[in-house]
């Protein structure tokens, strides 16, 4: 058999991209009823769903030869991708050391719904340092309402009993959910459960943007009943942060939080959703056809296939430059003239398919919500910020807020006659100077 073409970075390659690699394509062993991504099985009539070793190796060592990194993240999802077996990824880790360059990191990610884990997948997550993405929608009734399987029937406890396997073999989880028509108008009972019950410290929020359409493309501009509003979207946001921010600083991370912090602090961009530019994030199918995104597993985005045309190549194709590049060139003016573009920057390709107020077309549908919640955090961010440059930690916002809260309800003519090494007459227990005297944050 041939071997898949070698590679050489070409001028315009980034040094580092992602690329969701989906092994089993769009086949799941779940049904959940918002999932995008499982009519994309009509692209591949007849196949069996199942990535071959040579497809395998031919993206592992293509993956690891672009890259002009120290650190390489290999991210599995699907579908699902646990249904190719333990076996395949014993494999992958064996190619991986295999092509891996010296000194390099090799990362490993998987996205699942946790219905397949056992003792034996969790002794090799954690041998080989995965970490987990795990989906889940809230408490047993809101996850329920979507995420069912083949038969209709919930999965919520199935789930949990995959997260008992994780936790037992110390596995690292995020979890990942979405904000759909059933849950978010229950931002705070989400919220709680993960933190109180679940007990995680990295979550994920995604919002469900459903067209509606017989193609299952990004086409229309009709969006489904499951989906979330742009109002709802704003006001689940708003209601997590004023929880996280007098409460969990620090030992909560919420990625929407994480990032909009990183854009007010002047930041690089960490995610393609809320980058000026994209294009460094890809989808990987089974049968190594590469796609512009994982939103645009389509075919008028298909790039082509790595067996043939080396992917960095693919990468740094024309086509490809002009999709990422296109986020920023399809701005409309509306959103070029907006207070919290550099927080947004339009957020996701995708979801631009409602028109403005004045009729230019490419606002995203969530625009309202984002402009909600980013112009809500606005001055939580700025003391975040101030603190940082300062070398101090970003959870002692909590404390700010607090004694402002106090402040405001005590009046200012307690602090007037406060001493430095008084304590503070807010009640926080520290002494004024290292309290309310400590400096003023913007």
């Amino acid at each position: 058999m041939r071997q898949a073409p070698s590679q050489k970075a070409p001028p315009k390659a980034p040094p580092a991209f992602h690329v969701l690699v989906k092994p089993t394509g769009a086949v799941c062993n779940l049904d959940c009823k918002y999932c995008f991504f499982l009519t994309k099985e009509r692209l591949y009539p007849g196949s069996p769903f199942r990535m071959a070793d040579d497809v395998l190796e031919t993206y592992i060592r293509q993956l690891i030869e672009a890259h002009r990194t120290p650190e390489v993240t290999i991210s599995w999802q699907g579908g699902e991708p646990t249904l190719m077996g333990l076996d395949f990824f014993r494999r992958a880790i064996e190619i991986q050391d295999k092509h891996k360059k010296p000194g390099m990191t090799v990362r490993n990610t998987m996205q699942t719904n946790g219905v397949l884990l056992n003792d034996e997948w969790g002794a090799f997550l954690r041998e080989h340092n995965f970490l987990i993405g795990l989906s889940v929608d809230g408490p047993r009734e809101l996850h329920d309402a979507y995420r069912v399987d083949k038969g209709g029937h919930g999965t919520f406890e199935r789930v949990m009993r995959g997260l008992r396997v994780l936790r037992k073999h110390q596995v690292d989880v995020n979890i990942l959910t979405t904000v759909n028509a059933a849950n978010a108008d229950h931002p705070l009972d989400v919220y709680r459960f993960f933190r109180d019950e679940v007990g995680t410290e990295f979550i994920q929020f995604i919002p469900v943007v459903e067209r509606d359409n017989e193609t299952g493309f990004q086409e229309g501009t009709k969006v489904t009943g499951r989906s979330v509003t742009a109002e709802q979207w704003g006001r689940f946001l708003i209601a997590v942060f004023d929880e996280w921010v007098r409460r969990d600083v620090g030992r909560v991370y919420v990625q929407m939080i994480d990032v909009a912090l990183g854009n007010w602090a002047g930041a690089p961009p960490t995610l393609c959703v809320f980058s000026p530019t994209c294009g460094n994030a890809l989808a990987l199918e089974h049968n190594g056809d590469l796609y512009a995104c994982d939103h645009y597993v389509e075919p008028n985005y298909l790039l082509g296939n790595i067996k043939e045309r080396p992917m960095v190549d693919l990468v740094a194709s024309p086509s490809q430059r002009r999709f990422g590049r296109d986020k920023l060139d399809r701005l409309p003016g509306y959103c070029r003239a907006c207070a919290v573009r550099f927080a947004c920057h339009g957020g996701c390709p995708k979801n631009r398919f409602i028109a403005t107020p004045d009729g230019e077309p490419g606002l995203n549908y969530l625009c309202a919500g984002y402009k909600a919640f980013f112009t809500h955090v606005d001055r939580p961010m700025r003391i975040m910020t101030w603190l940082l440059r300062k070398g101090r930690a970003p959870a002692e916002v909590m404390r700010i807020l607090a004694a402002e809260e106090t402040k405001e309800a005590k009046g200012p003519a307690v602090f007037a006659g406060a001493r430095r090494n008084a304590p503070c007459p807010c009640g926080s227990g520290r002494k004024f100077k290292q309290c309310h005297g400590r400096g003023s944050p913007p």
